[in-house]
């Protein structure tokens, strides 16, 4: 975590020379959350890279939803701020799977629990979930397992 924290302020300062201001709010509003992670009641002072991890897919999928909103609304100049923004931190998230290695790994884990159906849905998201976490977004991990399990 130390590691991506590092990046992450130095980017700032980076960002601050170069006067790049959406990447700026940006890498800003990553430090604070992880800031606020490691200084939460009950952490020990440490970020895992896992919650770190949590914690940017959380920020990026906020953006997007705010995003949408914006653009709903007809207001187009902040839903591209969003989005940009969004752009920024995803630049520290660990690479997404595609498409079809996101077939191939529900796969695995359905042929590791023995799923056989849809009822067996919740078994394969518990373990699929774990595996792929910070690879790919949750929802598409559960739209993949709902439509293996249908066949």
């Amino acid at each position: 975590m130390n590691e991506l924290y590092d990046r992450i302020s130095a980017d700032i300062k980076t960002a601050m020379l170069a006067r790049e201001k959406v990447a700026l709010e940006a890498l800003r509003g990553i430090k604070k959350e992880f800031i606020e992670a490691k200084t939460a009641k009950g952490s020990d002072g440490n970020l895992a890279d896992e919650v770190a991890v949590k914690i940017l897919q959380k920020m990026v999928k906020q953006r997007k939803e705010s995003a949408q909103i914006f653009a709903e609304q007809n207001r187009p100049e902040l839903a591209e701020n969003e989005l940009a923004e969004a752009a920024v931190i995803e630049k520290y998230l660990p690479t997404q799977m595609t498409d079809a290695e996101l077939t191939e790994a529900v796969t695995a884990v359905i042929a590791q629990v023995g799923a056989t159906g849809p009822q067996d849905m919740g078994k394969v998201m518990g373990v699929a979930s774990k595996q792929l976490a910070g690879k790919t977004e949750g929802r598409l991990i559960s739209e993949k397992v709902k439509a293996l399990l249908a066949n």
